[in-house]
């Protein structure tokens, strides 16, 4: 019987006996599980440099509510990372799940909803059955996946937020900090930006239905692209926003709310006093290093499948977007899946490079990413919704300069 090294076991004893373990050494490190402290906080964070411009009771321990799926949305990107999940992969809806209460989207026990709709209604609907869904098909249990969660804020730097479900319904020994949640609104800028943009969906549609993102400032203030709300009676209405103006990014926190515009406002005070300092604050410079998720490689040739251009990769794409269709632990499937996005899209994605990306990780198989990439914002979203309505995943990607392009042959 084996043991995932990142926490998941394989067999359902030994994950127990993990938990065990793991709720004694958190317990431990925390001495003791208390109350919420003060149930209003705030805080501004510059995201670049990590300068607090502002903080009221940064550092008491509040109820998080939802804001606790950011942390679900994590794990579930680290595992769609490492290839333990796939966007079209089907996740079954256990009778727990499905029996969560609001806010939630109404699965049915044995009902199956995809990866990428999960996220989805995550960050729309904040819908309680589906993060049930993740944390069960992740870590067995949601008691467990909470463990892995409370693990995952320590290695982060967040030490005064403990996890108890992945979904943030009420629950004493659930709490964080403003500071805390800061934190993890950059790390899922830092370590999941190609996943990133689904924080800014505005609406989400399943089984007929569409769910509005219940974040305001997406439509009310300039420059908002995320994250994150989140209500219990306990903690009032809080909100974790990220807003980028003239290449300078903000994160803001706030607990505490008493009620969705009343947070709103402050939060979008603060946010202007924010922006407002950081005119008389240089920018931090950015240096791309190289990450242990990314292998600097040689650019090979790569096959291209477009009536315009040539074929060699060395050439820089004259669009700086693309899509992903697909994720293989071989090269070929993903080669052809790209070459197939291009035979389905040929007016949208004509021009576009057809590529297979190498993610590289120590100790573990390599994964191959099909990608059309080399065009532009638009073509990218509109070629994904003629892709999907084809049944076909497909992701929009903004390309960087570190991307590792493999050979397709």
């Amino acid at each position: 019987m084996r043991v995932d090294t990142k926490g998941f076991a394989t067999v359902r004893p030994i994950r127990e006996l993990v938990g065990l373990i793991v709720a004694t050494v958190a317990t431990a490190l925390l001495v003791t599980v208390s109350p919420a402290e003060a149930k209003y906080a705030s805080l501004i964070l510059d995201a670049d440099s990590g300068r607090v411009l502002h903080a009221v009771n940064a550092d008491t321990r509040n109820y998080p509510a939802s804001l606790t799926k950011m942390m679900t949305l994590y794990l579930v990107f680290d595992a769609l990372e490492d290839g333990r999940l796939h966007l079209d992969k089907g996740l079954k809806v256990t009778t727990r799940a499905a029996g969560q209460p609001a806010s939630r989207l109404g699965l049915q026990r044995g009902e199956k909803i995809t990866v990428e709709e999960a996220i989805l209604a995550l960050v729309t609907k904040s819908a309680n059955d589906v993060a049930t869904v993740l944390a069960e098909t992740l870590a067995g249990s949601e008691r467990s996946f909470a463990l892995v969660m409370t693990a995952k804020a320590r290695k982060l730097g967040m030490s005064r937020t403990t996890f108890r479900n992945a979904s943030g319904l009420p629950n004493r020994g659930q709490l964080s900090t403003a500071r805390d949640m800061s934190v993890l609104a950059r790390a899922l800028l830092r370590d999941h930006a190609r996943y990133y943009h689904y924080f800014s969906t505005d609406h989400f549609t399943y089984s007929g239905a569409t769910h509005a993102n219940h974040n305001e400032l997406l439509t009310s203030y300039k420059g908002t692209d995320g994250i994150k709300t989140g209500y219990i009676r306990a903690s009032g209405f809080n909100l974790v926003a990220s807003v980028k103006r003239g290449g300078r990014r903000l994160i803001g926190v706030m607990f505490g709310g008493s009620s969705p515009n009343a947070r709103n406002r402050l939060m979008k005070t603060l946010l202007d006093k924010g922006f407002a300092s950081l005119a008389s604050i240089a920018p931090v410079p950015i240096v791309r290093q190289p990450t242990k998720k990314m292998k600097v490689a040689k650019v090979r040739k790569v096959k291209k499948v477009a009536k315009s251009g040539g074929s060699d990769a060395n050439r820089r794409p004259t669009g700086d977007w693309g899509i992903q269709v697909g994720v293989y632990k071989t090269r070929k499937p993903a080669y052809e899946i790209a070459r197939k996005a291009v035979t389905k899209a040929p007016d949208i994605l004509e021009g576009g490079r057809v590529t297979v990306v190498l993610l590289e990780k120590r100790n573990r198989r390599p994964l191959y990413r099909g990608r059309v990439l080399g065009i532009g914002k638009s073509q990218a979203y509109q070629a994904c919704r003629v892709l999907k309505r084809q049944r076909m995943h497909c992701m929009e990607l903004r390309m960087t300069d570190d991307v590792t392009i493999a050979s397709a042959n």
